[in-house]
């Protein structure tokens, strides 16, 4: 297979960022599943909304709310900027944030600046990511590591995204064997090692799988939000490719169905939920579905891109729906919320 260099990575960045602005990218049909399930009103819930608590902890980092700004971008003069903007916003709200793939900044070493975002904020939870499927082709141990020092990371995320690098004309295909290599980073990284699809979500069978092999984290990131396979379609480069990807559109595990299947699967690890999560509703739902994390990636890059004020405006209204979502359900923490029944309403 031809080496991508690092230019090449530049191009597929920005036509990311680009596309997840300009086009239609969401799942057809498919939806997260979060809509067939309602929590039960409290008519008299006896709290008080100023003293609801959403404040959690995760790898040792305290969080004013159970929110992450999921990974999306880097590698570009225009993803260095949004970077710093939602990273500056983060520290502000004192919530975890995922940067993008850092493959090109280990091979292109003047993208490295693209994710440096301690400046701005030096104490949130922040995760390191690099493509899982990079450690069949040749990345090991130490690449990993100079991910996470690059940006001063907490902890590293390695992603998982088969159907994306599978419709890409240049994608990278060779997924064999990876797990025994992915067992092998979280063995020797000295920060805690997170699994995270990209919008498809993970099974009982892979969560299970995972666990077994040392990850500290999953991130479902489910079906639901974007569909990466339709960015893939917007930047195909002929009508083959083109109608490789479409096929796939509502490809995926619902973000609902995915979240239980990864906690019946791994039962002992802390579970972000994420994929087409849109407010702070879906946010109290995750977390009584047994969440510990909530990620929130295209409505936050698009506030982002817009403004400071919009992207502090959009947290704002999320972590106001999630308090005034415990406060109508009677949870005044999370492990409260987490007690709380959800209704199935199919």
């Amino acid at each position: 297979m031809t080496k991508v260099t690092g230019a090449q990575i530049g191009r597929r960045k920005a036509d990311h960022i680009r596309i997840n602005l300009e086009e239609d990218v969401q799942f057809p049909r498919l939806t997260t599943g979060l809509e067939r399930y309602r929590f039960t009103h409290q008519a008299l819930p006896e709290l008080n909304l100023e003293e609801i608590d959403t404040t959690t902890a995760l790898f040792g980092k305290d969080l004013s709310a159970p929110l992450l700004i999921s990974s999306m971008t880097g590698g570009t003069e225009e993803a260095q900027a949004l970077n710093l903007i939602l990273a500056a916003a983060a520290q502000r709200y004192g919530i975890a944030m995922g940067l993008g793939s850092q493959r090109i900044a280990l091979e292109k070493p003047e993208a490295v600046d693209t994710f440096r975002v301690r400046s701005v904020a030096p104490d949130i939870l922040l995760f390191a990511n690099l493509g899982a499927v990079q450690l069949n082709y040749g990345y090991g141990v130490e690449e990993c590591l100079r991910a996470v020092e690059m940006v001063e990371a907490d902890a590293l995320i390695l992603h998982l995204n088969v159907l994306q690098e599978a419709v890409q004309p240049e994608g990278d295909t060779r997924w064999a064997g990876l797990l025994n290599r992915i067992e092998e980073v979280c063995r020797s990284l000295s920060v805690p090692v997170v699994v995270k699809e990209v919008g498809w979500g993970i099974s009982e069978a892979v969560a299970r799988r995972l666990a077994e092999a040392g990850v500290a984290a999953l991130d479902v990131a489910g079906a639901g939000g974007t569909s990466w396979s339709q960015v893939e379609y917007h930047r195909a480069p002929s009508s083959f490719h083109a109608r490789v990807a479409l096929s796939f559109a509502d490809w995926g595990i619902p973000t609902a169905e995915s979240l239980q299947m990864a906690r019946r699967g791994a039962p002992g690890l802390p579970i972000i939920a994420s994929g087409g999560l849109r407010n702070g509703i879906d946010v109290a739902k995750c977390m009584a579905l047994g969440a510990s994390l909530c990620g929130f990636a295209g409505p936050l890059l698009r506030a982002a891109a817009d403004s400071a004020d919009a992207l502090d405006e959009a947290l704002a209204v999320i972590v106001k729906q999630l308090r005034v979502a415990m406060l109508c359900v009677g949870a005044g923490n999370l492990d409260a919320l987490r007690q709380v029944p959800l209704q199935r309403v199919d």
